[in-house]
């Protein structure tokens, strides 16, 4: 009986230590080859080259917050490469609103400008910094976080890496207010009225 229960609880043991490793090495799953390609498609330079920004170089300022992305949806070549950027366009006055990356960290390296940053770990504590031009901040994957542009005129712009091709964006604002949980789960859960939770659904409705 004894060694039974001995087998047993080495048993959760080897399952509990694989979970763990499972969890320490969660990420984009490594890959069997140099690079993957997807069907009937010719495998050259162009390939492995995304020019899908190149017209930032010469747009104009921006007018309001913008991201644009280079990631497995807009560059295939990523795939399996655990590896992707975005670059973020700040309107003076501008934010990129509280959200989380669920598969990745996020680098912010500010190219221009000056940016408010922060995130909130999971005791509830803030941590922000004002970035100037050249500074780099990072958000530990899965936090909260968000960048705000104060400046009453000038343009910011930075560029975010992350360790995925596909990391995956949650916004708070419009997971909360723009999907279809009930009103009254709402209203309880921020200790307001109803109406006050139409309201804010209202903003935050698509425009037509």
């Amino acid at each position: 009986m004894a060694s039974k229960t001995f087998a047993m609880k080495f048993f959760l043991l080897l399952i509990f230590s694989f979970a763990i490793i499972q969890m320490a090495t969660a990420g984009d799953p490594d890959i069997l080859s140099d690079f993957i390609v997807p069907p009937n498609v010719t495998v050259d330079g162009n390939f492995f080259t995304y020019t899908g920004i190149r017209s930032l170089i010469t747009a104009g300022l921006p007018t309001a917050f913008k991201v644009s992305k280079a990631a497995l949806t807009e560059f295939p070549a990523l795939n399996g490469q655990s590896v992707s950027i975005a670059v973020l366009e700040f309107a003076a006055g501008s934010t990129n609103p509280p959200h989380t990356h669920p598969r990745s960290a996020e680098l912010l390296f500010l190219i221009d400008g000056t940016l408010q940053v922060g995130f909130v770990d999971t005791t509830n504590k803030l941590f922000t910094q004002t970035l100037q031009t050249g500074d780099m901040f990072v958000f530990p994957k899965g936090l909260v976080h968000f960048q705000y542009n104060s400046a009453a005129k000038a343009p910011a712009i930075a560029i975010s890496a992350f360790g995925s091709t596909n990391v995956g964006t949650v916004s708070i604002p419009n997971t909360l207010f723009n999907t279809s949980i009930d009103d009254n789960v709402l209203a309880l859960s921020f200790k307001t009225d109803v109406a006050t939770i139409q309201h804010l659904k209202a903003g935050l409705a698509p425009k037509p």
